[in-house]
């Protein structure tokens, strides 16, 4: 069951870092067919017998292949809106991706609200930091400031 709060509740989560996300692999079968998906074959994503050598060690996933886990990945203990009935994308403000995700990693994503407006009368605007951690790495594969819009009726 969600985490229901009110729009002061909600407020009250700015600066604060949720649960992580369970881990995820990074396979080259997910690397293939994010490729397909997105007609980006180039060959240090999707050519393993040329990676081997390579500083890697093997091929290496996509950036937007990274960014893109996070709308599948969000933290369980996620703080729910009220009466919301529609929790839209509604973009993105700074996105770095810090280092390569080699195939085979295991990676999770870290949320922190950064901040809660309300923007007219049932949309409250809510940005989260999203820091995409590889498993063993020090450096982050991934920093995202991504927007959601709720709306509520």
């Amino acid at each position: 069951m969600p985490n229901t709060v009110t729009l002061e509740e909600l407020k009250s989560y700015e600066g604060e870092e949720l649960s992580p996300s369970g881990w995820i692999e990074i396979k080259q079968e997910r690397i293939n067919q994010f490729a397909d998906c997105t007609d980006d074959h180039q060959y240090i994503h999707v050519d393993a017998e040329r990676m081997k050598d390579s500083p890697y060690g093997g091929t290496i996933g996509h950036g937007f292949l990274s960014l893109s886990l996070v709308a599948g990945h969000g933290p369980a203990d996620w703080p729910q809106l009220e009466n919301s009935v529609l929790n839209l994308n509604y973009g993105l403000d700074r996105v770095r991706f810090l280092q390569p995700v080699k195939v085979d990693s295991r990676v999770r994503i870290h949320t922190k609200i950064i901040s809660v407006t309300e923007k007219s009368a049932g949309r409250v605007l809510i940005k989260s930091e999203k820091t995409l951690e590889i498993e063993g790495e020090e450096k982050p594969g991934m920093v995202a400031e991504c927007l959601g819009m709720a709306v509520t009726g």
